[in-house]
């Protein structure tokens, strides 16, 4: 049975499945991701009838078994055929064996590593197939995005949620002191690695040493004396002298790294699961993959730049299981600071958009350590003796996520980003960027800050939104918390513990938590059963308008809302004009208005109407323009007059169009077949094609095929039966000649019978 956020995420799946080929899903390590993959993989082989294959790719050939094990839980077995799990190394080297599936469903695990070159030959081969990504971490270290690959991102709720829900774990969270050694050690770190996170090398020389592994038992002993965990290592060599010097002060510990033999593995995971290893060390082989809900403590002994890599290694303590009432986080690298806690709202869409690394700057924030989520006077207690200081408790961390106190973050953001700052006189809170400050002291609670954006408590108590500077966006009513969510939404919590939600560019408020639809530029809110547009003129939709009444065309996203307008307005007279009748939309870059859709013009532009009459025309990439209205005062201002000049002026763009379109499509087929001039026949099996180097240009489908004359090449499909085709496999003569010879002049001599041939021109046809 899927929980009900599965259930949402899989419905807003099959929704964009239905708009987009290739599908994103982020959800936090630890809330069933493999559970939902089943789940979609199972409807997906009932659906097809029994005939569809799915495929599922993992990054790693460790990971295959254990995606395998996880799948036959649900009832679908590698016996079965139709379900594949298979690593990315195996499929790029036995493309030849699998070309004659056609997979109805291709899924990426891990999709966070899908921008390496071995995955991209999965759109190549195979376009039009679905793809769902799934990943906990949407981002990479230099910032590419993933909008190559996936068309969109569904986003899942917040480490934050899940926890306050009870489907993740609490956690304490320890961390070293920033004036400490290690924290010294590592802010004098300088090398990159080629993928742009700290060097391995240079971080097994300043870290691999004895006094700073025996910092590492000691915070181990201080915070998780007698539990079950998981040490992450720099390197082989950090993690078996780690291990080493754990067993000495009497720990089971072993170090597991990818040399370590699969079998040995293989063993000494089960002898952790089952509670006769206490700790193991590791070298990145458990932070994607690894399912063992038990562990009570995760130690960061490596430091990293990599968001990616901080939450998959805290999400393998997050897991909830009987009797655990809390994961201690072991913080040794000070990630802390780079990356603020698990728990801190990530802006997964900017960085699947490649507008945001998942990278934490240890410049700018040694210089910068600020409180991110100020709030009342009541300050989480920090130790003040031993190796490390509590960041948060579990308690602590519990009562903040249901709305009781605020929750002390030291994360640091870089410089320039919006922050609060407490003036200790009067005790009054200001807004800051960097060290400028741009909001004098004045606001009793800074609840939370987003972008150039603050939620505050204003000195009579009421709340609101505020820019940086101090300007006023929106005020409320006395909330008792106020919470940015993803996407312009607020949250705002009464004195009575309930919970509505504010939208930022409307100032609408809703009793349900908004999803946000996005079609390119241009958004909409679904709120239960009703549409509402993200306009100053809000738009609601009738009762039983359906996701399929919502059209996206680029520029404009048409509705067929019925008639629930009241506007009445006039339409292009055209033959689909029925089609339009009632029909709203709204305009990208548009945030005032929703419009009647008065008609589509020849060339793609459309002509709308606002609620007071009058009329404009739309054109994709330059907005909106007025051109009549109900009542006009010239001739120029009448909508006949108007629509009829825009109706030839439209007719004569789209056959320019047109033409300029076929030109271009001429001349790039040209540029491609000048670039495959020297391919070769090649025979797979009886078939023959024609292969450019280790490219396949025209596959294995003829009894036999000539070398190519030219842009062309004779093919036989049965005995005696020739024909003609392009390099890039268009057939030029269908194949009935029982011979062809191809002349470099661009003619062909074709033998009808023996005795009996014609010539033709090849260009001409």
């Amino acid at each position: 049975m899927l929980r009900n956020y599965q259930h949402n995420i899989k419905r807003s799946l099959i929704s964009e499945w239905e708009r987009h080929c290739s599908v994103m899903v982020q959800m936090p390590t630890g809330t069933g991701k493999t559970h939902l993959l089943a789940s979609l993989v199972d409807e997906e082989l009932r659906a097809e009838n029994g005939e569809s294959c799915v495929w599922i790719v993992a990054h790693r050939r460790e990971l295959v078994e254990q995606i395998e094990a996880t799948v036959a839980r649900y009832g679908i077995s590698k016996e079965d055929g139709r379900v594949k799990v298979l690593s990315i190394q195996w499929l790029s080297r036995h493309w030849g064996d699998v070309k004659n599936e056609q997979p109805s469903l291709i899924v990426i695990d891990e999709a966070h590593h899908a921008l390496a070159e071995t995955y991209r030959e999965l759109w190549l081969r195979y376009p039009e197939t679905k793809k769902l990504g799934m990943t906990a971490t949407p981002c990479r270290l230099n910032r590419k995005g993933f909008t190559d690959l996936f068309d969109v991102l569904i986003a899942s709720d917040s480490i934050a949620d899940f926890i306050r829900q009870g489907w993740l774990s609490a956690f304490d969270y320890v961390s070293i002191r920033p004036d400490s050694e290690d924290q010294r050690l590592i802010d004098g770190l300088e090398k990159r690695g080629a993928d742009g996170d700290f060097q391995v090398k240079e971080m097994d020389a300043v870290l691999n040493r004895r006094p700073t592994i025996e910092r590492l038992y000691e915070s181990v002993r201080q915070y998780a004396h007698g539990k079950k965990g998981i040490v992450y290592a720099v390197s082989i060599g950090h993690a078996g002298n780690i291990a080493a010097y754990y067993n000495n002060k009497g720990v089971n510990a072993v170090a597991i790294d990818s040399k370590t033999p699969a079998r040995v593995r293989k063993q000494l995971v089960e002898g952790f699961r089952q509670g006769r290893i206490q700790v193991l060390v590791n070298v990145d082989v458990f932070s994607e993959g690894f399912d063992c809900p038990d562990v009570e403590f995760v130690q960061m002994a490596r430091p990293t730049l990599s968001l990616a890599k901080y939450l998959q290694q805290v999400g393998r303590g997050l897991r909830k299981t009987e009797g655990k009432e809390a994961c201690v986080l072991i913080d040794n690298v000070g990630l802390y600071r780079l990356f603020g806690l698990p728990t801190t709202c990530r802006d997964w869409q900017a960085m699947f958009e490649g507008r945001l690394a998942g990278k934490g700057y240890p410049a700018a924030n040694a210089r910068n350590v600020s409180c991110m989520a100020a709030g009342q006077a009541k300050d989480v207690a920090l130790d003040t003796d031993g190796l490390l200081e509590t960041i948060v408790s579990h308690g602590q961390l519990m009562e903040c996520l249901q709305g009781n106190s605020p929750l002390r973050d030291n994360h640091v953001s870089q410089a320039e980003n919006l922050k609060p700052y407490k003036d200790r006189q009067s005790g009054l809170w200001g807004l800051k960027h960097g060290q400028t400050i741009t909001a004098t002291a004045q606001y009793r609670t800074v609840f939370d800050v987003k972008d150039n954006w603050a939620a505050v408590r204003f000195d009579d108590n009421r709340t609101g939104i505020v820019e940086g500077n101090g300007s006023i966006r929106m005020k409320l009513d006395r909330y008792l918390y106020m919470k940015f969510l993803p996407d312009g939404i607020v949250a705002v919590t009464d004195n009575a513990g309930r919970t509505s939600y504010v939208d930022l560019k409307t100032s609408k408020q809703y009793n349900v938590k908004p999803e946000v639809l996005k079609f390119g530029g241009i958004e909409m809110l679904r709120v239960g059963m009703l549409y509402y547009s993200r306009t100053k003129h809000v738009y609601k939709s009738p009762l039983g308008l359906d996701s399929f009444d919502l059209v996206p065309r680029g520029f404009y996203l048409r509705i067929y809302s019925g008639p629930a307008d009241s506007r009445k307005f006039r339409h292009i007279d055209r033959g689909d004009a029925f089609l339009h009748r009632d029909c709203l939309c709204i305009l990208a870059d548009d945030g005032d208005e929703y419009y009647g859709f008065c008609g589509e013009l020849a060339d793609g532009s459309i002509v709308v109407a606002d609620e007071k009459g009058n009329y404009y025309h739309a054109t994709d990439g330059k907005g909106k323009r007025y051109i009549a209205c109900e009542h006009p005062n010239t001739q120029d201002e009448d909508f006949d007059v108007a629509v009829s000049r825009l109706k030839a002026e439209a007719e004569a763009r789209a056959a320019k169009m047109c033409k300029d379109f076929q030109r271009e499509k001429e001349r790039k087929r040209q540029e491609r077949l000048a670039g495959i001039q020297k391919a070769v026949p090649f025979q797979s099996g009886l078939k023959w094609g024609l292969k450019l180097g280790d490219r396949i240009v025209v596959p294995p489908v003829y009894r036999n095929i000539q070398a190519p004359v030219g842009n062309y090449c004779a093919v036989e499909a049965n005995p005696r039966q020739w024909g003609v085709i392009m390099l890039d496999g268009k057939v030029v003569i269908e194949a009935r000649y029982t011979n062809v010879e191809i002349n470099k002049n661009g003619t062909a001599r074709l033998t009808v019978f023996p005795g009996i041939t014609k010539t033709v021109n090849l260009k001409k046809r």
